[in-house]
Formats: C-alpha cells, sequence, structure tokens
C-alpha cells in the first residue's frame, strides 16, 4: 500500500477560507459581543424600539395599542389584587321594576319621593343619602299627568331636602349645544384661584341640575354624576373635579364624603385643600376644619389622589362582590327588617329596565351607574383610592432605559436558556415594583412598554441568534459534511464555536482499510468500469463509517482512512472504530453480491487499527489543505493494515486500541517489528464478541491464548498441537496460516519477531 501524501488527497482548499468565515460567524451566534459588525441590525432595532417607547411613555409618539394594553393589564391586576369585600356601610336603595310595577311608572311624582327619603332617614335611620338623580323639571312638567292636590310635590321633597342629609346629584355635557338646565351647587373652588391647578380638568359646556327649590333646599350641596368611558368602552375613572363656568366641581362620592366627614360642623361639610399649593394638580383633601384653618395644615383628615385631570381610578371591589341592594317599593312598603338601613350611607339610584345606567367595567360587563359611584365612595373613606401620578411618564421612561440598558449589556453574552431567564427576572422585578407602587402608594403605572421591550429584546438577539447559528450551521455541513455523518453535523451545529479546524493534539483512533488485490484487477478492467466498481465498494464501506459516527478523512488509491474522536469528541472512539472494521467485514457478503450482479470478481478488505495521541485539524499547503490527522499512531495503524493485507489478516489492531476495547475478545497475534520502532509491538485481532457473551466463543479464545503462552514460552511441539484444533475453524484460517507459518520460520525461543513494511 503506497504512503499517505497529501498529492493524493482530494483538493478542499476552498474549505479552509470558507471554514475561518464560518467559525467567525459561529462567535456571532448567541454568545456575540455587542458592537459585531454582523450584529449591528439587532442593536439598531433595539436602539429604535427603546426610543419609540421612550417617546410614547413621555407623549410625543403615543401608541394607541400599547395604551390599550395598559388599560387591559390594568384589569388584569385590578382583578386580582381587588379585595373581595364590600363596604357594608354602603347600601343601595333601587327604584327597580318591582318598585315601578308598585308604584307606577318613572318618573315618580315628587311626593313618593319625599316619602322614600322620609321612610329612608327618619324610619330607618340611614346615616346619608345620595341621590343618584336629576330633578331638573318642576313636577307640573315632569309629571303631566299629576292629579290633583300632587302639585305640592315639589314643596314637600323640598321640606324633606332640608330636613334630612340629602347630597342631590346634577349631571353635566359636552354635547354640542349643550343646554344648562336647573341649578348647581355653589363651586368647590373658582378657576381663577386655583391657577395652574386647574389646567388639566376636564371642562364641560352644559349641565342639567335640579330645579331650584329642590337645588336650594339641599343643604349638604350635589355632585356631578358623570363619567369618562375610555375608548374600548370600559369605566375605569370618575372625575372627582370637573371644571364648569368657570368654578371646580365634585363627583357624587367626593360630595357624600365631605358630608360624613362635616357631621357636627357647623356647616355640615368637611373642609378642602388641594395638593400641591400650586403646580400640577395631585390629591384633594378632605378636612373637619374650616378653610382657614386648612391652610395651617391642621385638621387634615381623607386624601383623595388625583392624575392631572383631576380624575381618579375607581377601586372596585374584585369579581362577584357587590353591594346589599334592597328595592325603593319594599323601603316604602315597610317591608324592611328593622336596622337593615339603620346608620348606612344610603345612594338611591334607577335600575329598571329601560332606565338603568350600565357600564361595562373591568370587574363586570354589565354595572349600574349607581354601583360606581358606591365603589369611588368606598375608596375614599376607606383611604384607598388609586391614580396614575404625573410622574407616571417619566417612571416609565426611565424603567425604559434602565431595563434596556440592562438587556443590552447582559443578553447577548447569555446562551438561551439563561437569556430566557435573564428576561423573565427582568419582567418579574418590574411587575413587583408595579405592585409595590399599587399597595404602597396608591400608584398606577404603565406596564405594557416595560413588559414589551424585554420580551422584544429577547426576540430579536435571538432571532440574530437563529440566524447566526443557521449560517454557522451551514457552514458546518460545508466544511465537515463530506467528513462526519449528517446526524454528527446537527450536534455540533448546537455548539458551532466549539468545533473549528484549527490544528490540535488529541487522543483518536485511526483506521485505514485496504482493498485487496486492486491492483492486479485494475490493469485488466476498462478505467471507467474500474471506477463505477471503486464507487460502489467505496459507498459500501463508507456508509459503515458514517453508522459508525467516524470522520471520513480521505480516499488514497485503493484505501480508505478514517478516524473517530474528532472533530465532535467520542469518549468510545476505539470501540467505535474496530465495530466499523467488523461491520465492513460483516458487509462484504452483500457487497460481494453487487459486485457479481455487475460481473465484477468479489474483493476483500483488510484493515489497520490504531489508538494513539496525534494532530488533528485542517493542514496542508496554501494551495491544497485538508482536514486531517498525522502522527507516529496514524502511521503505526497503516503499518498494521500493511501486516494484514500481506497475510490476509481482515483485521489488526494495536494494543493501545486493544487496551480502550475493555471485555471485546481480542486473538493475541505476537509482537512484530515495524520500520521506525526499536522495539517489537502487540498486535490483536478483534472478535464481534464480548467476554460471556458466547460461552463457544470464551472456550476458543482461552485455548488461543494457551497456544500464544507455549510460543512464547518456546515450546513449539504444544503449540503446534493446539494450533491444529483451531485452525479447523474457517473464519480463522488466514490467522492460522499465519501462526503456522510464524511457528515453521522459528529459530530460537522469540520466534515471534516479524518485520512489518
Amino acid at each position: 500500500m503506497k504512503r499517505p501524501t497529501h498529492a493524493t488527497v482530494v483538493s478542499r482548499s476552498r474549505f479552509a477560507e470558507s471554514f475561518r468565515r464560518a467559525r467567525h460567524l459561529a462567535r456571532l451566534s448567541w454568545h456575540q459581543p455587542p458592537g459585531t459588525p454582523s450584529g449591528t441590525w439587532v442593536h439598531v432595532a433595539i436602539l429604535a424600539l427603546l426610543v419609540l417607547l421612550v417617546a410614547h411613555a413621555l407623549g410625543p409618539l403615543e401608541s394607541p395599542t400599547l395604551r390599550q394594553a395598559d388599560r387591559w393589564l390594568y384589569d388584569l391586576r385590578l382583578r386580582v389584587m381587588a379585595p373581595a369585600a364590600v363596604d357594608p356601610g354602603i347600601v343601595i336603595v333601587d327604584i327597580d321594576e318591582r318598585s315601578l310595577a308598585e308604584q307606577g311608572r318613572w318618573p315618580w311624582n315628587r311626593s313618593l319621593l319625599a316619602d322614600l327619603l322620609t321612610q329612608t332617614a327618619e324610619h330607618e335611620g340611614a346615616r346619608l343619602i345620595g341621590l343618584d338623580l336629576v330633578l331638573a323639571d318642576p313636577e307640573s312638567r315632569s309629571t303631566p299627568n299629576a292629579g290633583p292636590g300632587q302639585q305640592d310635590g315639589d314643596v314637600l321633597l323640598a321640606q324633606a331636602l332640608s330636613r334630612y342629609p340629602v347630597v342631590l346629584g346634577f349631571h353635566l355635557s359636552n354635547e354640542a349645544g349643550a343646554a344648562r338646565i336647573g341649578d348647581l351647587p355653589p363651586a368647590l373652588a373658582q378657576v381663577a384661584t386655583l391657577g395652574q391647578l386647574a389646567d388639566g380638568l376636564t371642562r364641560w359646556a352644559g349641565h342639567g341640575g335640579n330645579v331650584r327649590p329642590l337645588a336650594q333646599a339641599g343643604k349638604l350641596g350635589a355632585g356631578h354624576l358623570n363619567a369618562i368611558v375610555d375608548p374600548d368602552g370600559r369605566l375605569r375613572s370618575l372625575p372627582v373635579l370637573a371644571q364648569h363656568d368657570g368654578g371646580v366641581h365634585g363627583t357624587l362620592a367626593l360630595a357624600m364624603a365631605r358630608a360624613l366627614l362635616g357631621e357636627g360642623t357647623p356647616s355640615g361639610l368637611a373642609g378642602l385643600s388641594f395638593e400641591p399649593a400650586e403646580g400640577p394638580l395631585r390629591a384633594v383633601h378632605l378636612l373637619r376644619t374650616t378653610p382657614g384653618q386648612v391652610q395651617s395644615g391642621q385638621g387634615q383628615n381623607l386624601r383623595v389622589p388625583l392624575d392631572v385631570h383631576g380624575a381618579a381610578l375607581v377601586p372596585y371591589s374584585a369579581p362577584g362582590t357587590t353591594y346589599v341592594r334592597v328595592s325603593a317599593g319594599d323601603v316604602l312598603a315597610h317591608r324592611l327588617a328593622p336596622g337593615d338601613l339603620r346608620d348606612k350611607v344610603v345612594i338611591v339610584g334607577v335600575s329598571a329596565p329601560g332606565l338603568i345606567d350600565q357600564r361595562a367595567t373591568p370587574v363586570d360587563e354589565v354595572m349600574p351607574g349607581t354601583l360606581v359611584h358606591a365603589h369611588l365612595l368606598a375608596g375614599i373613606l376607606d383611604g384607598r383610592v388609586l391614580t396614575a401620578p404625573s410622574q407616571a411618564p417619566l417612571i416609565e421612561a426611565a424603567t425604559l432605559l434602565l431595563l434596556g440598558a440592562l438587556m443590552w449589556r447582559w443578553l447577548p453574552r447569555l446562551s438561551l436558556w439563561p437569556g430566557v431567564l435573564l428576561t423573565g427576572a427582568a419582567m418579574l422585578a418590574v411587575l413587583a415594583l408595579q405592585a409595590a407602587a399599587w399597595v404602597w402608594a396608591g400608584w398606577v403605572l404603565p406596564l405594557a412598554a416595560s413588559l414589551l421591550l424585554p420580551l422584544v429584546m429577547l426576540a430579536l438577539t435571538g432571532l440574530q441568534a437563529l440566524r447566526t447559528a443557521t449560517g454557522a450551521r451551514r457552514q458546518l455541513v460545508l466544511l465537515f459534511g463530506q467528513y462526519v455523518p449528517p446526524e454528527l453535523v446537527d450536534q455540533m451545529s448546537l455548539r458551532p464555536e466549539r468545533y473549528t479546524m484549527g490544528s490540535r493534539g488529541a487522543e483518536l483512533t485511526v483506521l485505514f482499510a485496504d482493498v485487496q488485490g486492486f491492483s492486479g484487477r485494475a490493469e485488466h478492467m476498462p478505467p471507467a468500469e474500474l471506477g463505477a466498481m471503486m464507487n460502489l465498494i467505496f459507498s459500501h464501506l463508507t456508509d459503515v463509517v458514517r453508522d459508525h459516527r467516524g470522520t471520513l478523512d480521505k480516499y488514497i488509491g485503493d484505501s480508505v482512512m478514517a478516524f473517530w474522536g474528532a472533530p465532535l469528541d467520542e469518549p468510545e472512539h476505539a470501540r467505535q472504530a474496530v465495530n466499523a472494521a467488523l461491520a465492513m467485514q460483516a458487509r462484504l457478503p452483500a457487497l460481494h453480491d453487487a459486485m457479481a450482479a455487475q460481473g465484477w470478481p468479489p474483493l476483500q478488505v483488510n484493515i489497520g487499527i490504531n489508538t494513539g495521541s496525534m494532530v488533528v485539524g485542517d493542514m496542508g499547503s496554501v494551495h491544497r489543505r485538508a482536514y486531517t490527522v498525522m502522527g507516529d499512531a496514524v502511521n503505526l495503524a497503516a503499518r498494521l493494515q500493511t501486516l494484514c493485507s500481506e497475510h490476509e489478516l481482515g483485521v489488526v489492531i494495536g494494543d493501545t486500541t486493544h487496551q480502550a476495547l475493555g471485555d471485546t475478545q481480542c486473538l493475541a497475534l505476537g509482537h512484530i517489528k515495524v520500520r521506525g520502532r526499536d522495539a517489537p509491538i502487540q498486535v490483536w485481532h478483534p472478535l464481534p464478541w464480548r467476554v460471556g457473551q458466547n460461552p463457544a466463543v470464551d472456550q476458543f479464545t482461552r485455548r488461543w491464548a494457551q497456544m500464544r503462552e507455549a510460543i512464547e514460552g518456546g515450546r513449539l511441539d504444544r503449540a503446534n498441537e493446539l494450533l491444529d484444533g483451531l485452525q479447523a475453524r474457517p473464519e480463522l484460517q488466514a490467522l492460522g496460516r499465519w501462526q503456522r507459518q510464524r511457528l515453521v520460520n522459528a529459530q530460537g525461543p522469540d520466534p515471534t519477531l516479524h518485520p512489518a513494511a
């Protein structure tokens, strides 16, 4: 067999430069550091996203989609964190369908309403009554069918209003041509006095107040009934303060809270203070003291946080919880149990079909407006009103910048799952901070952008890693596809940065397989037919190498060279190589059948295998390079293959390979002297069985070992006797003939030395 030279190696010089590009691309996978050229588009995309999100947070480029996502996330948090109970001190008196059936259609005459107030306050003992109603017209116009004696209903109702603790309601309007009907209570403050505090308050053009006698009779004033519905149709907040006709008016819940807090004061109403003294409005304070005492900071009792528009988020209770509701008909008919309304805060509203003011809220698809006011009133009294603070845009922008810097710094340096964990940790940290702000400060901060940024950064980095890994995998296929099986390329592509063609030292196992008798046959075959025959033989042998996870090195004339243990680490490289050699021998009958079908004579394959330290990598010249192995252990494998071919031994392995096989059955062939080595080396023939797997083989191996001991000890007669029995096995006749020849040629006590070329 010819000694391997680079002149006989298939040229793969194009792989060397391609590999250098692949190695560069592999570094740009998930582990790529910031600033590398192929990752520039990711950095530009992330920077652009960060700029857009900060602009959204601060207002110049607000995204309706993100704002709606913030609303949805607020609803989700509210449903999770809302209390699962309502204030038992607040009761709803419904003018429901049963009440209308008993007392007549709506609107009721004023004397009936006066009876309802009298019964609720005097007989049932309610502490305070709020009317979620607007009585904008005199009774003669609102009840045109009222009979004689009923025209004094307004007087009766006015008397009830002046006698009992009742807060009226009124309505503000911004519709085109909005009218101004009825009277409004005195404004809480004048816009001119508040200055900048009133700049963000919602302005309303028209109003629907109560008829003058009733408005004047309500000594506790009135509150507006307006709501601000978000673009998705849900009611999340109420304008606690609203601007109208140069004055500032409060909502019904605020007016009722003032009345409750002002019980026992000369005016019957708590004082008001606005926070801060100047600048954007942040909160309104309710105090038992007079406005003069407020300036000194005395007597402060309740703080209602507001956003810059004077609105507050309604602190709804958890889904499935609701306030006690009693029918107005039961109140008028004295059907309530004693104490049902005693010392309760009552809100009177209409819930009859066709008259009800129903709203979709974060906790209920259909909620009467009266209940919305009840939730806000309970929140004011309990000090748990939520609001979006004026600092929210700055907080959101700062959070985005901090998240962006953190993810920019660490995400590209982490592999996939640590990157996912970092992203999850960042999102959990945002959620934790938001929850703390919600619980401790009553702040509702935007959340969607802060959750979107880490996810998009993870996705962009992952996309870049995928693109790079895909490119690196293509390069790996290009570089190693002709060397190693596809499944090994797939495995290598998981960590492409680990596999390079750079030269390195390693312990590997190398195999040389030579086609016996090829030279003689080649002289008598046409070139095309000879090429077809060798293609068939090499295809069979290469399939075996791939099936056993080997790396095909090269075809050298009529020989195949392969090795195990590189580029992919293979701890069992010696066993895999020997199994491949045995599989090649087992495949010969099928190969012979295929050759016979073409009219070609059978050819045998002889194999030499050795394990040891060698250099593996992309080696050669500037003109031609190949991924190959070099070293003394490689040369020894080639010498073993030559020995095997000379004596038709099938498979011969070196002593280092034999030691790595462990319990695989092997026949000792004795010591041989090879060129380049001073001391003879032990060689072996492997069998396709392990110790204890086949009793007959175990017995045969023991007898073979006895024969070798006899040879080593100079007991040639005993060795011949044992060899006679062993040579009867047909598959080992070639081994037996070689051993017999060595016995015949023996001249002394050490007859085993046989020089190998």
